[in-house]
This record gives C-alpha cells, sequence and structure tokens, in this order.
C-alpha cells in the first residue's frame, strides 16, 4: 500500500469485476484530451492567423457586419474542434472494441504482457482510480500504441513507431499503453508508481526497455516521463484518423522510450 499526502492506494493485477470501471475510466481519460489539444491548436500562429483572415473576409463580405465576423471565425474553430474530437474519440471506440473487449485474453493470459490498476479507498469502498497496461513486443515488433493519440501508451512514434523501435536497440522490448489516472487523484505520485511497476515488470521478463506513446498537447505526461528518465526517440502525425484532421489540430505523437 502507497502512501503520499494521505491519500492511500495499492497497484494490482486487473480482475474481471473492474472491467465497468477500466473501461468507464479509459473513455473518460481519453476523450478529456479533446479540450487541451483544441486549445492547444487555436493558439498556433498559424491558425491565429488563419482565424484572424476567416473573420475579416466574413466581415467585408457581410456588408461590415461583426455578426457575420463572429460567425466564419467559428466556423473555422469549429472545425478545428471536430478535428480534435474525431482523433481521440475514435481512437477511444476502438480500443474499446478491440483489445480492451477482453483484457484477460490480450494481457493477462499472455506472459510477457499485463494489465493493474490502482485501486484506493474512497468512503470505506475500494475504488479503481488509475491503469496501466504493457504489452510484451519482439525484436523490431511494434504495435497499436505506435499511433496512441492519447498519450496511454497513453495514454499516448520520426517516421513511424516501428522504425524507432527497431533502430533503438536488440531484444525484446515493452510497451506501456492504457496510462490513466482519475483527475481527483492526479498530482499524488500515483502515474509515476505506475510507471514504476512497468519498468518493473518490464525488468522481470527481461525487457531490453519501455517504450510508450504521448500526444503533443500532454505537456505534463511527457514532464513525467522525462523525470523518470525517458528520452523522446520519434515523432509522427498517424493518428489512425484522417491525416488531415490530424494536420489541423496539430497533433503529433511522440514516443518516448528508457532502457532497462
Amino acid at each position: 500500500m502507497a502512501q503520499k499526502n494521505n491519500f492511500q492506494f495499492s497497484i494490482r493485477e486487473y480482475r474481471p469485476s473492474d472491467q465497468r470501471a477500466v473501461m468507464s475510466l479509459f473513455s473518460d481519460g481519453v476523450r478529456e484530451q479533446v479540450y487541451p489539444a483544441f486549445f492547444r491548436a487555436m493558439g498556433h500562429p498559424d491558425h491565429v492567423g488563419i482565424a484572424l483572415s476567416i473573420s475579416v473576409a466574413g466581415y467585408v463580405l457581410g456588408g461590415s457586419s461583426y455578426l457575420q465576423a463572429v460567425l466564419f471565425g467559428s466556423a473555422w474553430a469549429g472545425l478545428i474542434y471536430y478535428c480534435c474530437q474525431e482523433i481521440y474519440d475514435g481512437y477511444a471506440k476502438r480500443r474499446l472494441s478491440a483489445d480492451m473487449a477482453d483484457i484477460r485474453a490480450n494481457y493477462l493470459e499472455k506472459p510477457d504482457s499485463g494489465f493493474w490498476v490502482a485501486e484506493a479507498d474512497v468512503g470505506g469502498q475500494p475504488r479503481v482510480v488509475g491503469m496501466m497496461a504493457v504489452s510484451g513486443r519482439g525484436a523490431g515488433e511494434g504495435g497499436e500504441g505506435s499511433r496512441d493519440p492519447s498519450g496511454g501508451g497513453a495514454a499516448a512514434g520520426g517516421g513511424g513507431g516501428e522504425e524507432a523501435v527497431e533502430g533503438a536497440a536488440d531484444g525484446s522490448h515493452g510497451e506501456m499503453s492504457h496510462v490513466v489516472v482519475a483527475f481527483p487523484w492526479r498530482r499524488r505520485s500515483l502515474g509515476s508508481q505506475l510507471t514504476k511497476r512497468a519498468l518493473d515488470f518490464c525488468q522481470e521478463r527481461g525487457h531490453a526497455r519501455l517504450v510508450l506513446d504521448v500526444s503533443s498537447p500532454q505537456r505534463e505526461a511527457v514532464a513525467l516521463c522525462r523525470k523518470l528518465g525517458f528520452v523522446q526517440t520519434a515523432s509522427h502525425s498517424d493518428t489512425h484518423a484522417n491525416r488531415w484532421f490530424s494536420k489541423l489540430a496539430r497533433i503529433s505523437v511522440m514516443r518516448m522510450e528508457k532502457f532497462i
């Protein structure tokens, strides 16, 4: 049982009874990235310039109408928000219907993979407040996480994730994904403890390193990775969504890794 600022939690292996809580936590954790991604994209100088130009065009075409200017600018902002939503929402739906539909078969029954949850005592009742998964990969083998826009493995790969893994080192490695901590329990070392559990697991299994992908809007996740000794080895913009969505949302996926 770990403790931080009077907050007690334990990290244990996933159980079938955790399914509903884990699915909900994962879905919320991924989709909450939409707003940070949107505001980050709209704050980019290129997007600011485009928004101003479109608003001016609306003003002119509307016969000096401020309302038209606002409507034109809002349409551009709406397009950017839609792109961000499609990227994260699509990723969440895809993973929930794929590997997370049967966590036992896809993680627990594979000797080089695992799935853990962080459990805390809330009002005298145990509650899942965090989660993390590790998938064992052979030399040169990539996975779904190499296109993870969530930061989950989170969530969250120059040129492509698989090439980065192949060139980094020989031997097997662990790929961490589905890293989510419920909002009220953040900044209490829970993310660090989950990551350390993943590192310990990889060391036990003889993996040469641990890799994960983090989306560019998740600055705190990137900072935590670097604090724990991870380095960025690659970056790409393939989020599985339409490539124009990624370009307009200005979302890239950074591959972080740490040798064990």
